[in-house]
């Protein structure tokens, strides 16, 4: 009974509160003197002063609840954000009363416990009428951001007290990862702790890997005139590879919690580099935990690969020596490129079997934190 009674009074301050502010704190202290003074003195304009402050201060209960009764909200938000980089939210607020309209408005974002206030006033919203506001926000970092409401409060008419009333409006963004910028040697450099020491090599497919100086035996069709007649010697062109068009990153999730930074640094580089090497038409695919994903290009394929990022969670160590790839998660030599991103631990007792082309360790890790 009493627990019935707890939740039943935490669900009402929740949903309606009511501050007295300071000027209503001095009219109530007002009041109080003049009911005294009615009551000592039997004087009627006393009784008539109180009489109206009574009914002033019954007012302004009743009219600040009608300007936050039967109003509506809707929240725009964009499918995904990037940790850092402001955005922009919108809501559309409705009355939905058919002949009084609601006064001073002011608007807060609940998430949680907590009221996030985002400087919205809405001084006058006349039945019938909507508005949309639209606010920038920042996320601070990366995962699912949750909103369960918004929160609207008035001080109308006479601001005497400050009334508040919640409404539930649930919903949801994925936060990737902060993404910046890498050195156009990154990928080169990260190619020397594995075993073809480069990214790219010649081989049979359509992008230009270098120019040279034609040989007998050359293919006449791959002879580069324009490199020929500016240079008055034969030139052919050589392609880079279909097979090293394609990369495949590998992130470890295991990590103790002393590691907690340089795993959030390993999603976020591996972000990066999702974005660096789908930019300069790679298909990439990525491995993170059981979770694989397809080799792809295109805007699609990079919001899944992001949104992938945003949601995986660190794991602990304990009785995990490997982290193989699960059953659908085939290592492939032949299918480019393979960088592995290992936050903790050695890379070979990690991805037992993987064949790497790159390795982002520990200490490169710990170089690229110190550095930002």
């Amino acid at each position: 009974m009493l627990t019935s009674v707890r939740r039943l009074f935490s669900h009402f301050l929740r949903h309606r509160s009511t501050r007295v502010t300071t000027e209503g704190t001095r009219f109530l202290f007002f009041t109080l003197a003049v009911a005294v003074a009615a009551i000592n003195t039997g004087n009627n304009l006393f009784y008539l002063l109180l009489a109206m402050m009574l009914s002033i201060i019954l007012m302004s209960g009743i009219m600040a609840e009608y300007c936050l009764r039967r109003l509506e909200f809707h929240r725009h938000l964009p499918d995904l954000v990037y940790a850092g980089e402001p955005v922009t939210a919108t809501v559309v607020v409705a009355n939905r009363k058919s002949r009084l309209p609601s006064f001073s408005l002011h608007l807060w974002d609940v998430t949680g416990k907590q009221d996030f206030d985002r400087g919205f006033t809405l001084w006058q919203l006349m039945p019938g009428a909507s508005q949309i506001l639209s606010y920038p926000f920042i996320a601070t970092r990366r995962g699912r951001l949750r909103f369960d409401g918004v929160r609207v409060g008035t001080s109308f008419p006479f601001g005497l007290f400050h009334k508040k009333a919640y409404y539930p409006l649930d919903g949801s963004i994925v936060v990737a990862p902060i993404v910046r910028p890498l050195e156009r040697t990154f990928l080169r450099d990260v190619a020397l702790f594995g075993q073809d020491m480069s990214l790219s090599r010649k081989g049979h497919g359509s992008d230009l890997y270098n120019l040279r100086q034609y040989h007998a035996g050359d293919d006449s069709r791959s002879i580069h005139w324009l490199s020929t007649a500016r240079t008055s010697k034969l030139m052919v062109r050589e392609t880079e590879a279909e097979d090293q068009r394609r990369v495949t990153l590998m992130l470890s999730l295991l990590a103790p919690p002393s590691h907690e930074q340089l795993f959030e640094e390993a999603v976020s580089l591996t972000a990066s580099m999702v974005q660096d090497l789908g930019a300069r038409g790679y298909q990439v695919r990525l491995v993170v935990g059981e979770v694989s994903s397809p080799f792809g290009q295109g805007e699609a394929h990079l919001l899944g690969l992001m949104e992938t990022l945003a949601l995986c969670e660190r794991r602990h160590p304990d009785g995990l020596e490997s982290q193989p790839p699960s059953g659908d998660v085939s290592y492939d030599p032949e299918g480019g490129a393979t960088i592995l991103l290992v936050p903790w631990g050695e890379a070979r007792t990690v991805f037992h079997g993987v064949k790497p082309d790159g390795i982002v360790s520990e200490s490169v890790l710990q170089g690229r934190l110190h550095a930002v």
